[in-house]
């Protein structure tokens, strides 16, 4: 029941306030992550899986120890769940979109993923910003969460390094094709229960968006395979 509660606060919190404005603890984590990267990395999957070990565990040992503090739960899913500003950059370049604002929408989409905005064309725009806001509620609000309720605030803390490291050296590249391997992967297995989650709450209120449901469930079969991703192509393929 306390974690629960706290859970909520956390979550309430990320409405009212959103994202900590100074000191965000993910920004700090990704500070570390870095010097960390500096000093261990080499094009190696053991390399890169200690390096995974060493920052998850430690974000899953900072939780642990933490756990039984009143109110630390709560300030964790606070720091964690991006739910309220992720809304609120997808909803304000809708608008723009609406309003034939282009400029304005160029100038929000890298708040949402990591395309050229400039190459992008209104429809181009849309398509963008629905596939990162689809697959971020699974990353940021659903994922969280679900690891929250499973394992409280160490399974929260543990969960966001690793969808943190994932986005840093998680690229099937010529630096990160064996230092991020372990990292992709971790992420890969500890989403692939939220963003299924995150598929049915998706067929679940297509109606709200003038959806079928049926319509969610087809494309989810149809194409979630085909996406590079396992877990990406669930959450792009209903929110389509």
């Amino acid at each position: 029941m306390r974690r629960s509660t706290e859970l909520g606060l956390g979550v309430l919190a990320d409405e009212v306030f959103g994202d900590p404005r100074r000191y965000h603890p993910v920004a700090g984590f990704g500070t570390v992550a870095a010097a960390l990267e500096r000093r261990m990395y080499a094009p190696s999957k053991l390399r890169g899986a200690a390096y995974t070990a060493i920052l998850v565990g430690g974000a899953a040992a900072l939780g642990y120890a933490a756990r039984n503090v009143p109110g630390a739960t709560a300030v964790g899913t606070w720091s964690v769940v991006g739910g309220a500003g992720l809304r609120k950059v997808g909803s304000t370049l809708g608008a723009d979109l609406e309003h034939g604002d282009i400029d304005g929408a160029r100038t929000l989409l890298p708040s949402l993923c990591g395309r050229d905005p400039s190459v992008l064309d209104t429809a181009g725009l849309a398509r963008a910003a629905t596939e990162s806001v689809a697959e971020n509620t699974s990353d940021a609000a659903v994922a969280p969460l679900f690891w929250g309720a499973v394992a409280g605030l160490p399974g929260l803390l543990a969960y966001r390094a690793a969808n943190t490291l994932d986005a840093m050296v998680g690229y099937r590249n010529d630096r990160y094709g064996d230092f991020g391997w372990a990292s992709a992967r971790l992420d890969d297995v500890l989403n692939y229960i939220p963003a299924r989650l995150a598929g049915a709450v998706t067929v679940g209120l297509a109606p709200a968006v003038g959806g079928a449901p049926s319509d969610a469930v087809r494309a989810w079969r149809r194409d979630a395979a085909k996406h590079p991703s396992p877990n990406a192509g669930v959450a792009e393929a209903t929110a389509a």
